[in-house]
């Protein structure tokens, strides 16, 4: 399934994204199935196995998404269900409160190459905030803080059940599934300290989207290739296969630090290409399209906006 968080109108719900151009509302058109089925404290039901907000449904685990699998094939068999044309609805960014957003830094080699860095033993790990979240259809907002936005196409996975002290060989296991970030980055703001949190906290700095594909759809995340465009020019292009820490080692990683919870969203690193390792550095600018692909994810795309002081 491609999970999505939309909004029709007022009214925000998640959905599954079908056929290319439909949206099924998996919350309300759960709870139709349940009447079709003489089912009785539907609302209690619905709001136990397809909640209307994502982090709620990861929450319910493989119960969830067995219920949501079925609400599919009940509206693809019956026509039944609440469905809205792709062109009615407005898809925001899948998780809007995860309780982390954990990022890797200098895991593609190339992109360590280029910085002048030596491959690390550890992951470098940093953090953004739910703050920085903003969906496949906004615009990345450029603050006049800083004249030195860069972009950072991520390949991301999101947690989908409770991970403490994880084997590598298991961590797949508790993996929903994955989507795509740009890891916006206002580079000087970076740069002035050797922690490097305050320039990827900026408001609005971590689009996010368009969907998860869930980890049975996509079970293997290795050998997927990305790319990064600016206004159709190809800046950033890997694979997955150059992870230096792979999926299932950050899990495994990361879970023996913390407790991971369902929801939690990992930006998997960045690969070589970023605009401030050109000669001479090419930064984002008011009006530019970055466009990144991922191999059976999909594509997130979105211009930037000056925001006036």
């Amino acid at each position: 399934m491609k999970l999505v968080t939309f909004q029709y109108e007022d009214k925000r719900s998640i959905g599954a994204y079908i056929d290319g151009d439909r949206v099924i509302d998996l919350h309300e058109s759960y709870k139709q199935m349940l009447r079709t089925e003489g089912k009785t404290r539907i609302e209690e039901k619905a709001q136990a196995y397809v909640p209307s907000t994502m982090e709620d449904f990861l929450r319910g685990g493989e119960d969830s998404m067995e219920a949501a699998r079925g609400v599919v094939d009940y509206v693809l068999k019956n026509a039944g269900g609440t469905v809205y044309e792709r062109k009615q609805v407005k898809l925001l960014a899948p998780l809007h409160q995860p309780e982390k957003i954990i990022c890797v830094g200098h895991n593609y080699r190339e992109h360590i190459l280029e910085m002048g860095r030596e491959i690390p033993e550890y992951p470098v790990v940093f953090a953004k905030f739910a703050n920085t979240i903003i969906g496949p259809e906004d615009d990345i907002p450029f603050y006049p803080i800083s004249e030195q936005l860069d972009y950072e196409a991520e390949f991301v996975f999101v947690v989908g059940k409770e991970a403490k002290n994880v084997k590598e060989e298991d961590a797949l296991d508790y993996v929903a599934g994955y989507s795509i970030a740009n890891d916006v980055t206002y580079r000087d703001i970076q740069r002035r300290t050797l922690e490097w949190l305050q320039g990827k906290s900026v408001d609005g700095s971590a689009p996010i989207g368009p969907w998860i594909v869930t980890s049975d759809e996509l079970q293997d995340p290795s050998g997927l290739a990305v790319t990064l465009k600016v206004n159709g020019e190809v800046r950033q292009q890997t694979n997955t296969e150059n992870l230096v820490f792979t999926v299932p080692k950050l899990v495994a990683f990361l879970s023996n630090l913390m407790t991971l919870k369902p929801g939690d969203i990992i930006l998997t690193g960045t690969p070589g290409g970023v605009g401030v390792a050109m000669d001479p550095p090419r930064f984002l600018k008011e009006g530019d399209v970055v466009t990144i692909d991922i191999d059976r994810v999909g594509t997130l795309e979105n211009k930037v906006s000056t925001i006036k002081e």
